[in-house]
């Protein structure tokens, strides 16, 4: 079976697929200088992510949430999260500190999903 990488570059895939499960890269702030809004921005890059590769949020199966400043971010990255998420089906997590690779990013959001098992209309 072929592996899909979605949107390669020389250093890495924003997403590859592989036997029906969606892996994306750690999605990282564009825009926004508080957690609440870049967790937003990171959110609707995963939504257009997994739309792109036939998945969606209800199909989550793993999230792993970095953030620089687990004490002073956590209740407002889970603000933005728990809005979010999709009624009744919220995905394991495991969310941690960690020093990111730019300064000005305050979380980073890796997701696993599923793919749809048919095609969507």
């Amino acid at each position: 079976m072929a592996i899909q990488h979605v949107h390669p570059s020389a250093r890495f895939s924003e997403a590859t697929v592989f036997q029906g499960v969606v892996y994306l890269a750690g999605q990282i702030p564009t825009t926004g200088n508080c957690i609440e809004t870049q967790m937003a921005d990171v959110l609707r890059q995963v939504d257009a992510l997994l739309a792109e590769t036939g998945s969606c949020k209800r199909r989550i199966l793993m999230t792993t949430i970095y953030l620089t400043d687990i004490e002073a971010d956590y209740d407002g990255m889970n603000r933005v999260w728990d809005a979010w998420l999709a009624d009744g089906l919220a995905p394991p997590r495991a969310t941690v500190q960690a020093r990111l690779a730019k300064p000005e990013w305050k979380v980073e959001v890796v997701v696993t999903a599923a793919q749809f098992a048919e095609p969507r209309s």
